[in-house]
């Protein structure tokens, strides 16, 4: 297939994640038109061929497709405000940013008035999916839609159609909230290993492969283990995703003790490492016990 006959696609956000997807998108041959409000982090992408915009308003002018991988919900809305005038009738909007279920159904309603489609597209992998172009990708929208995009999400990552307009948001809350419970339990399996006289690293060994194995006790587990705490993800993002997830369970009438206290564990460390890797599930829980800690390593922080 030659360059020409692919859609053209805008993308705004190019940052910890936005880089590598947008990437991923100009190595596939798509012609992209890249935005950021720190401009010099879209200026990078013109290595790979991207054209870069001043403003969110010029990127999506000419754009088939209009990639959104911003900060939050009200982000998302507020570049889409300042840019919708220039969207095209008939172009597909594909929010990717991590947002409230409801905060999506909103900018469904309000591209549709326009008409123009959207799917709210969230993510899981990190950034070393992105770059590697395996991320999970959970979108919400019509079928039509999903069907028009399927092709560009894939060139990113594994791309499911999981229900209407906000599902999407939905199943990224339910990925997140199985993700920080579980980064708070290898937490505490590590921890209590420690203080119990084993050798952590030697018990996340013997886990591995048995019923307890999960990705984040791979991954995590051995950030943990490391005291590398250099963002992959980050707290503030973490703690973001709990709360809304418990907007959504408020919004479907349920109560979720889990995820309070997961959500809570997380605004305990927000103020003091909002930056940090989301394992830093572990110094938070460290800072309800005092003097006690896995390793005698250096943590491994962002300025």
């Amino acid at each position: 297939m030659h360059t020409t006959t692919l859609p053209r696609i805008a993308f705004l956000g190019i940052g910890l994640m936005g880089r590598p997807m947008a990437t991923r998108l100009l190595q596939a041959g798509y012609p992209l038109t890249a935005w950021n409000r720190t401009q010099s982090k879209a200026t990078e992408l013109a290595t790979f061929g991207a054209s870069v915009a001043a403003t969110s308003a010029e990127a999506v002018r000419e754009a088939d497709i209009v990639i959104t991988m911003l900060e939050a919900g009200p982000v998302v809305a507020a570049v889409v405000a300042a840019s919708i005038q220039n969207l095209q009738i008939g172009t597909l909007l594909i929010d990717m940013s991590s947002t409230r279920q409801s905060e999506a159904q909103d900018l469904h309603a309000m591209l549709a008035a326009r008409g123009v489609a959207c799917l709210d597209a969230p993510v899981s992998g990190g950034v070393l999916g992105a770059e590697a172009g395996n991320l999970a990708i959970m979108a919400g929208g019509s079928a039509a839609d999903f069907a028009r995009a399927e092709a560009v999400l894939q060139a990113m990552g594994r791309p499911v159609l999981v229900g209407p307009a906000g599902c999407g948001q939905l199943a990224k809350l339910c990925n997140q909230l199985i993700v920080g419970g579980t980064l708070s339990i290898v937490a505490e399996a590590l921890l209590l290993a420690q203080a119990g006289g084993a050798d952590p690293a030697a018990v996340r060994a013997a886990l591995r492969g048995g019923f307890a194995e999960s990705r984040i006790l791979e991954v995590h587990g051995q950030r943990m283990l490391d005291r590398n705490f250099m963002p992959g993800g980050q707290v503030k993002s973490q703690a973001k995703d709990m709360d809304n997830v418990l907007a959504a369970a408020a919004a479907a009438g349920l109560h979720l003790p889990m995820a309070e206290l997961v959500t809570a564990h997380y605004h305990g460390i927000l103020d003091t490492l909002p930056h940090a890797d989301q394992s830093a599930a572990l110094l938070a829980l460290e800072r309800l016990n005092p003097g006690k800690r896995v390793g005698n390593g250096v943590d491994r922080l962002p300025d």
